[in-house]
């Protein structure tokens, strides 16, 4: 009996403040809406998006109330509400999530408040009946579970009505793609301009050496053999140097390893490779069908840049690689020891105080660009946990 109480007494506060927030609704936001519409040549042009603005935050309450009271969140979509007057203006008039929450403040002005008086009859009259029931009979109350159904009613409604519709999750959807793209771009061009620059100022470089140690070998091979044969074995050199600075750029747009031994082989190649000590844990994927070469690319270039990251900058001297296989695609965390601060202290897509040069930036633009998620949590102390989930049929 006490948790039958208990319970109720969670509902009943679930759905008065529902009840209170069906009045502020009505209060403020139907005030400013109205007024907002009614002087639209005049005032309204600049309090209709901050209204609209207003009636996300209202619906954003609510889909946290449920979210707690249900335990599964209600998603959102919205287009953002930013520029010049105009362009607010149209968003906010055009935003298929403006007319999702209308639409259920339209309806919870109805059915938040009949829900919430509902109670007045039922409180007193379940206490008595199920008290009764309790202690003469021993059975189990019947009146104020339904004050927790009516709570899961008004859950069901709301989530049905808050829920985005297809168009704003399609509008969404192309909007995160601009975005992507855009990064992608970005990112292709800053790819391109780091070639170019270590082709210049490297195997470029080297190979004009080299031209001249020959030009000078020719000249002088007839009066100084030994001296034209010094200046060939330095241009040897140079070319085997020249060679590897050009094996170096090639390998930073594609990886050859990741060619012949695949993204578990070639993460474990750069793990050896130096500092920090790192130790790779492979979960089911030297079994079966490879990642696409792309998801391989982008899972191969996110651990490179997160251990370069830990060795320059965590100051630990340990770090562990999980690659892990999941029923949707390819799960990547890099975690180190160190010092931590990187970027924030938890951080999805989009977000953080990154700048164009930065690693966590990169990473983010490659990993957006095929759909999947970063997250970096890394608070001041350590550790530095690094999370990628890459989308990809098996």
């Amino acid at each position: 009996m006490r948790k039958t109480v208990h319970q109720a007494a969670r509902a009943t506060v679930q759905l008065a403040m529902g009840a209170g927030l069906a009045f502020v609704i009505y209060i403020f936001t139907t005030v400013l809406l109205g007024t907002a519409i009614a002087t639209i040549a005049v005032v309204g042009a600049w309090m209709l998006p901050e209204t609209v603005l207003l009636v996300r935050q209202t619906a954003g309450i609510k889909r946290r109330m449920v979210t707690r009271w249900t335990g599964r969140e209600i998603p959102e979509a919205y287009q953002p509400i930013e520029g010049r007057l105009r362009e607010r203006l149209r968003t906010a008039v055009r935003d298929p999530g403006t007319f999702t929450d209308l639409r259920w403040m339209v309806a919870y002005y109805g059915y938040g408040c009949l829900l919430c008086l509902a109670l007045l009859p039922l409180w007193p009259v379940g206490l008595l009946v199920d008290s009764l029931r309790y202690g003469l009979l021993g059975r189990k109350a019947v009146v104020l579970p339904l004050i927790s159904r009516l709570a899961d009613l008004d859950a069901a409604w709301s989530t049905a009505l808050l829920k985005p519709s297809p168009k704003a999750r399609l509008t969404e959807r192309v909007a995160r793609l601009t975005e992507t793209r855009a990064g992608v771009i970005a990112a292709h061009q800053a790819e391109l301009r780091r070639v170019e620059q270590d082709l210049h100022d490297g195997t470029q470089a080297r190979l004009a050496s080299l031209s001249l140690r020959i030009g000078l070998a020719k000249r002088t091979y007839a009066r100084d053999p030994e001296g034209a044969l010094k200046l060939l074995q330095d241009a040897q050199d140079q070319a085997e140097e020249a060679l590897t600075e050009l094996r170096n750029v090639v390998r930073g747009i594609h990886p050859p390893i990741l060619t012949d031994r695949g993204l578990a082989g070639a993460v474990r190649a750069l793990a050896a490779s130096g500092r920090p000590d790192v130790t790779v844990r492979v979960d089911a994927l030297e079994h079966g069908p490879r990642p696409p070469a792309a998801i391989e690319a982008a899972a191969y270039f996110v651990v490179a840049e997160a251990l370069t990251n830990a060795a320059r900058h965590s100051g630990s001297d340990q770090a562990e690689v999980r690659l892990t296989r999941t029923p949707g695609g390819l799960a990547v965390s890099v975690r180190d020891e160190g010092r931590g601060g990187a970027g924030g202290t938890s951080q999805a897509f989009g977000s953080g105080r990154e700048t164009s040069g930065s690693g966590l930036l990169g990473m983010r633009r490659r990993v957006a660009a095929l759909d999947g998620t970063l997250l970096v949590t890394s608070p001041i102390g350590g550790p530095t946990v690094i999370d990628v989930e890459l989308p990809c049929a098996w």
